[in-house]
C-alpha cells in the first residue's frame, strides 16, 4: 500500500498528456485566491456543516445518519452508507484541521468507528450499501447489495485518515488490504461492475462505462492496489465514438495507451470544450476532487475538464435564467432525485433538469471558480438555501 498513490498518480499524470491535444485552448486562468472575508464565511459554513456530524451520529456505534429532514415532518433517517461512512471520517480530519475538535477528539472519533467497522457484516472486506446505525446491522430489507462507487468512497476515507492518523495506520489499512476490487471487475470489457447482489450471488450485470464520473475513485483505488490492471483506466469511454448515438457528435483523436485503443472525444458549448460525464451533474465531475488532485497532477486533462464542467454548469443557468447555478444530485421533499445539465452528459435522457439547484455543487467548484462561488453561495443563502447545519 505504500506504493499506491506512487502508482495512482502515474494514471493520473498519462491521463493529463493524452487530453491535452484536444482539451487545450485559449489559457484558463488559474482559481482567484480567497480574500479574508470570504475565507471566514466559508470557515463559517464548515463550522456548520460539521455540526450535522457532530450531532447526527450515533453515540453507541458512532455511524452518521444518512439524513435527517428539518421541515414540518421532521425526522431522522437512521440508516448509513458506505459513503455516508467516508464523508464522516473526511469531516473528522478536516474539523480538526479548521480548529473544530482538537487532535485526541479527532483521532478517539475516527478509532470508535473504526472498531465498529470491524465487527460489521462484510463481502470479502468490502461494506453492503445499507447499515442500521443503532446497532450496526445489516439492513436486510433493503437488500444485500455491495456497491463499486460507494466502496471506492470507503476506501478513500480510510486512506485519508491514514494518512493523518499514524495512531490508527494499522487499523485502517488492514481494512483496506482486506477489500479486494478485482471481485468487481469485468476484465472482459476492463471495467468495473456497479456492483455485486450478495443474496442472489450474482454480480450487477452492467459497469460503469464513462470516465468522467464519480466512480473513477474506485478505479483509481484499485489500480493503485494493484487490484485491477492499468489498462482499465483506458477501457472507460471519455466519449462514446462518433457514430454512437449521444447527445451530440464529439470531435477527437485516437490514441493508443497500454495497448488499448482511446477515442479522445469532447462535446462543445458555448465556445466550451469539455469531456462529458454520463448524467451531465456536478456531482460526476467534482466529487473525485475531495481526495484526487486533479488540477494540480492532471492540469491538462482532469484538472482542465473539472474546470470546463464548472463554466458548461454556469453558462447553461445563465441561458435558462436561473438565479443560481449547480445541478447536481440532491435530497427532495419526497425522497431523493439525479438532477444534471442535459448537454454536460452523454445521454439525452440521461438525469432529468428542472430547475433544481443542490448548494453543494457550487461548493464542490471552489477550487476552480471561488469568485463565482462566492456569488452563487450569497445568492443561495438569499434564496433561503441556508440553514442550522449550513448549506
Amino acid at each position: 500500500m505504500r506504493n499506491l498513490s506512487i502508482l495512482a498518480l502515474t494514471v493520473l499524470f498519462m491521463f493529463s498528456i493524452s487530453l491535452s491535444s484536444v482539451m487545450a485552448y485559449s489559457n484558463d486562468p488559474g482559481p482567484e485566491k480567497l480574500n479574508n472575508g470570504f475565507h471566514h464565511e466559508l470557515k463559517a459554513v464548515a463550522k456548520n456543516t460539521w455540526r450535522f456530524f457532530k450531532d447526527n451520529t450515533d453515540p453507541v456505534t458512532h455511524l452518521p445518519l444518512d439524513e435527517i429532514r428539518l421541515g414540518p415532518d421532521k425526522s431522522r433517517a437512521e440508516r448509513t452508507s458506505p459513503t455516508n461512512i467516508a464523508m464522516y471520517l473526511m469531516s473528522v480530519v478536516s474539523a480538526e484541521e479548521l480548529g473544530f475538535i482538537d487532535h485526541e477528539q479527532a483521532v478517539n472519533r475516527v478509532r470508535d468507528t473504526l472498531n465498529t467497522i470491524e465487527d460489521m457484516k462484510k463481502w470479502h472486506g468490502f461494506l453492503y450499501n445499507w447499515y442500521n446505525t443503532e446497532d450496526a446491522s445489516l439492513k436486510k430489507d433493503w437488500g444485500q447489495f455491495i456497491s463499486t462507487v460507494d466502496n471506492g468512497w470507503y476506501a478513500s476515507g480510510l486512506i485519508v485518515v491514514r494518512q493523518a492518523y499514524p495512531e490508527i495506520e494499522k487499523s485502517a489499512s488492514r481494512l483496506l488490504e482486506s477489500m479486494d476490487f478485482s471481485l468487481l471487475y469485468n476484465a472482459k470489457v476492463g471495467q468495473m461492475f456497479g456492483g455485486y447482489d450478495v443474496a442472489k450471488g450474482q454480480d450487477s450485470g452492467y459497469t460503469f462505462g464513462m470516465f468522467n464520473t464519480e466512480p473513477r475513485v474506485a478505479s483509481y483505488i484499485a489500480i493503485g492496489k494493484g487490484d485491477v490492471p492499468p489498462e482499465h483506466w483506458w477501457k472507460m469511454f471519455r466519449t462514446f465514438p462518433p457514430e454512437w448515438a449521444q447527445q451530440q457528435r464529439p470531435e477527437g483523436i485516437t490514441r493508443t495507451y497500454h495497448g488499448v485503443e482511446v477515442y479522445e472525444g469532447h462535446y462543445t458549448y458555448k465556445g466550451i470544450k469539455y469531456v462529458p460525464s454520463w448524467g451531465g451533474s456536478m456531482f460526476e465531475t467534482l466529487m473525485p476532487t475531495l481526495v484526487l488532485k486533479e488540477q494540480k497532477l492532471a492540469k491538462n486533462g482532469l484538472g482542465l475538464n473539472d474546470a470546463r464542467q464548472v463554466k458548461v454548469q454556469m453558462a447553461y443557468a445563465k441561458e435558462k435564467g436561473y438565479a443560481a447555478w449547480g445541478i447536481s444530485p440532491a435530497a427532495t421533499p419526497t425522497g431523493y432525485a439525479a438532477f444534471g445539465v442535459p448537454m454536460a452528459g452523454t445521454f439525452k435522457q440521461g438525469y432529468k433538469e428542472n430547475g433544481t439547484i443542490a448548494p453543494y455543487a457550487s461548493l464542490l467548484a471552489l477550487e476552480f471558480a471561488r469568485r463565482d462561488v462566492r456569488d452563487n453561495l450569497k445568492e443561495l443563502k438569499s434564496l433561503g438555501a441556508y440553514g442550522k447545519y449550513g448549506f
